[in-house]
């Protein structure tokens, strides 16, 4: 559907197929059947790892209110991000499509738009979206059209211009919410990052020492008061953990004596050796090895950072503070709760201050520590209420999960690309369907571009840098270790087409050969794979 087609279409409202209990539970009201829509609170961290809350096995961050979610939700241990950076997936959790059909790749405006192609890499990438088109149908204007007042507060980092900035894409109030996306640090402009004063046209600076993540949360805090009364749908979107660390001072003690408890202090926290820092291009368009201790490269083997815990940390407790707010205002029993993150944890450049072991790789990686995040949603009267799900889930089933919470038919949207979640919340059995990456950008972090697809156990990445198609079983071997692809050339074969085929129907930007490449190999034109 187009989006002129849509703002004029009333959108049929009705019971979906497979809804089960859940919602259903709460359609009666008084005796009657008029179904009551349920109110939404959506919740993205930036750049919060899979392994960096109590729940998915930190022990060095506290995060108690996280921890409480989930013992009253269902978490997921297979949740994806549709992009192993910021923008792309953050396109798809308001649209329900791969990044790759919206044609944002990659963060807004990209390396390729600072740097351009270095002699180092072997291929170029072609231009992308700097915006998430207005044609796009998000959740919220589909959430707006049926009644909802809607509420987005932090980052958005979907378009360069304000006419792409969420009041214009069915947000009724926007805080915070712009072309940045990271807080505006900037002392020539006298702007302080997460501290106010923000820079940031989108939200008037607070008092002297107020924090971003909360000043977010009370103007969160402050919808939610003023509009229980109706049906909500609030995005809080935090800034945290993104670069620049910057937290409070008591916090921050408060960790680095946690680091000398736990014996952290003095311990060798990174590591310098892993072969692919002597590959990989920095962003000067040299080999880590051909500039060392310049490459920018090290990846983190244990998590104590302080300044990063102490912002993980308020991420927890300004989420905690919203949940309270929904428990007094008495809607927390009719609201659908998702938490999630837009990409893995930066554990291997720009001071790399997390760990994601044992997965590999961390933000700008195509490996699980790059875009396996966690996930955790709470709906009302859950059966199965603090347990486990190993269903593989991607920020593209986002939108498709709310639409049916929300009692709206989500056929009624071309292109979707994710499905409802609802059905598989109160069973281990799901439908066996692949999750697709498409990455074709030469990351800040050290990753190479490349597509993946996850199948069942088994996840295929097609690296574009080294021409090499690795195989590896998820179930048996999280950290991607082993490289099966020799010894199981059918599941390679079968996963590869399912690939190809995929980057086909959804028009797949590739990449070209890059002509000022100084490597020594002969380059094999994939640009019209």
């Amino acid at each position: 559907m187009q989006r002129r087609e849509f703002l004029k279409k009333t959108v049929t409202v009705g019971a979906l197929a497979g809804i089960g209990s859940t919602f259903s539970m709460m359609c009666a009201k008084s005796g009657n059947q008029k179904l009551e829509k349920m109110n939404i609170l959506l919740i993205i961290a930036d750049d919060l790892g899979y392994k960096d809350l109590g729940c998915y096995g930190s022990t060095f961050y506290e995060t108690p209110n996280l921890d409480r979610l989930a013992n009253q939700g269902i978490k997921f241990t297979d949740g994806y991000a549709a992009c192993p950076v910021c923008s792309p997936t953050r396109a798809s959790l308001q649209t329900g499509k791969y990044p790759a059909k919206v044609k944002v790749t990659d963060w807004i405006k990209g390396r390729q738009f600072h740097t351009g192609p270095t002699v180092k890499d072997r291929w170029q990438a072609l231009p992308f979206k700097h915006q998430l088109e207005l044609e796009e149908i998000t959740i919220a204007e589909i959430l707006k059209n049926q009644g909802y007042k809607t509420f987005f507060a932090g980052k958005w980092h979907l378009g360069e211009k304000e006419e792409f900035w969420p009041e214009n894409q069915g947000y009724d109030i926007n805080k915070g919410g712009w072309k940045l996306g990271y807080p505006n640090l900037n002392k020539k402009e006298g702007t302080n990052g997460f501290f106010t004063p923000y820079g940031n046209p989108r939200l008037e600076d607070g008092p002297e020492g107020e924090y971003l993540p909360d000043r977010l949360a009370d103007e969160t805090i402050n919808f939610l008061k003023e509009n229980s009364h109706k049906p909500f749908f609030t995005c809080l979107s935090f800034y945290l953990v993104h670069n620049p660390l910057q937290a409070k001072d008591e916090v921050i003690k408060k960790y680095k004596e946690k680091r000398k408890a736990k014996g952290i202090d003095g311990e060798e926290e990174f590591t310098f050796d892993q072969e692919w820092m002597k590959h990989a291009t920095t962003s000067s368009g040299r080999r880590a090895s051909d500039d060392p201790g310049r490459g920018g490269y090290k990846e983190r083997v244990v998590q104590g950072q302080e300044v990063y815990a102490s912002m993980v940390e308020s991420i927890d407790e300004n989420i905690g503070r919203v949940l309270d707010t929904l428990k007094e205002l008495g809607a927390d029993k009719n609201t659908l709760i998702i938490f999630t993150s837009d990409n893995g944890g930066l554990s291997t450049a720009e001071g790399s201050p997390t760990c994601n072991l044992p997965l590999r790789g961390g933000k700008g990686w195509l490996y699980e520590g790059g875009v396996r995040v966690p996930y955790i949603i709470k709906s009302p009267n859950l059966k199965n209420a603090g347990s486990v799900n190993n269903i593989p889930i991607s920020s593209i089933d986002v939108m498709p999960t709310i639409l049916s919470f929300a009692n709206i038919d989500a056929s009624d949207y071309d292109e979707i690309d994710g499905i409802n979640l609802m059905p598989y919340l109160e069973t281990d059995t799901w439908p066996q369907r692949p999750l697709f990456w498409h990455y074709p950008h030469y990351a800040n972090q050290g990753g190479n571009p490349g597509s993946a697809v996850r199948y069942g156990d088994y996840k295929l990445i097609d690296d574009f840098e080294t021409g090499k198609k690795e195989l590896y079983n998820l179930k048996d071997d999280i950290g991607e270790t082993t490289d099966l692809a020799a010894e199981n050339p059918q599941i390679t074969a079968k996963l590869a087409k399912m690939l190809d085929d995929w980057r086909q129907s959804a028009k797949a930007k590739m990449m070209e050969p890059n002509p000022a490449w100084d490597g020594l190999e002969p380059v094999v034109d994939r640009s019209q794979n």
